[in-house]
């Protein structure tokens, strides 16, 4: 299959090892002044080949196209120094899509950037995307991700461990009633600055969201010494939980060091996060505009049986990965508007915020060919 340009990078991979076809992408940023592929594609590659075996990598000398033809899922235990042009939320996004299809229990050791403004946090992927994966894989055990150190943009020095269990077919899901909100859970971080940062993100943070529900609980993380990276940082995460186990996420990171930005305030940023989560809540659905293209991969992957997941309005990521799944996997999906009415006690209806969509697809009865039957 042949594309052209750096756009979806990653989608593309991830449905070349998935679907087992060659992929072949041309003119990579040919127009650009400094043309090709960039150091933290590359590392995604190098990563991609570490937990395959049997895949073939041909990349120009000068970077503009790129062919990649994939091999077998393995897993295993697997160390990667990530680059620091993108934080290790980039890559682990792409490791909870595979790790579910390898012959080995994945376990892999990444070190590089945990917290940064362009990507997701390693604290956001653990609050928000392990949920949606738990429903899929039917089990939480062996999934899991250790924060050993934490690292800001733009140098990095964090570390994590993903460890993910191998199961030989998904389940399929049908997640339509979110339910309600009950209650708020956090991580307020700081490395390389003043531990009182964490509590004023907090305190902010706190106000806003007392105005809706008392059931607020935000712990800190200051750490120190070797935990605490190579550049100074700090920031917020928070998940709102409903009463039928859907996560709704959201986060606030500050500058970098050496941005062209003036200096982040904590209160700004716990201001930032509350808002975000309220925005994020009033999106509404059972999985978050984060996780959406988790959901929607693994309802594809499931077995020949029908999924359905509610969702708010889809990201622009999520769309694009549609259109990629239909091209690779030959399966389409039903997007319908949820017309269901939310009645109040006293019998009116409930103003319950954006509008929703349902997915509904039939799985393609994608079985683990590596994973042999217990």
């Amino acid at each position: 299959m042949e594309f052209e340009g750096a756009n979806f990078f990653r989608q593309r991979l991830i449905l070349s090892v998935v679907s087992g076809k060659a992929v072949k992408l041309k003119k990579i940023r040919h127009e650009d002044s400094d043309p090709g592929l960039r150091e933290y594609e590359a590392s995604f590659i190098r990563l991609l080949d570490k937990i395959t075996n049997g895949t073939k990598i041909v990349i120009s000398t000068t970077g503009t196209s790129l062919l990649f033809e994939p091999g077998l899922l393995i897993g295993g235990t697997v160390e990667h120094d990530c680059n620091p042009q993108r934080s290790i939320g980039y890559y682990l996004e792409a490791l909870l899509c595979l790790a579910p299809f390898t012959k080995h229990p994945l376990h892999a050791t990444l070190s590089g950037v945990t917290n940064s403004q362009t990507d997701l946090s390693v604290d956001l992927i653990k609050l928000s995307s392990f949920p949606v994966l738990k429903k899929f894989l039917g089990t939480d055990e062996d999934l899991d991700l250790k924060i050993v150190k934490r690292g800001a943009a733009p140098e990095g020095g964090g570390e994590v461990i993903f460890s993910c269990p191998c199961r030989q077919k998904l389940r399929p899901v049908q997640f339509t009633d979110p339910g309600k909100i009950k209650r708020i859970r956090g991580v307020a971080w700081a490395v390389r600055v003043s531990p009182v940062i964490t509590n004023r993100m907090v305190h902010v943070a706190r106000g806003i969201l007392n105005q809706f529900l008392t059931d607020i609980y935000i712990y800190t993380d200051s750490c120190k010494g070797k935990q605490s990276g190579r550049s100074p940082g700090f920031g917020l995460t928070l998940v709102a939980e409903t009463t039928n186990g859907a996560f709704l996420a959201a986060e606030a990171t500050s500058n970098p060091k050496g941005s062209t930005e003036p200096p982040s305030i904590p209160e700004d940023i716990g201001k930032q996060a509350a808002h975000l989560l309220l925005e994020e809540i009033y999106r509404g659905g059972c999985v978050d505009s984060s996780s959406q293209s988790l959901a929607v991969l693994c309802m594809v992957l499931g077995q020949q049986d029908v999924s359905k997941v509610q969702t708010g309005p889809l990201s622009p990521y999520t769309i694009q990965f549609l259109r990629h799944i239909r091209q690779f996997l030959q399966v389409m999906f039903k997007v319908e508007a949820d017309k269901r009415e939310q009645m109040g006690a006293n019998g009116q209806q409930l103003k319950t915020g954006g509008e929703k969509l349902i997915l509904t697809c039939v799985g393609a009865g994608y079985s683990n060919i590596s994973k042999r039957v217990a």
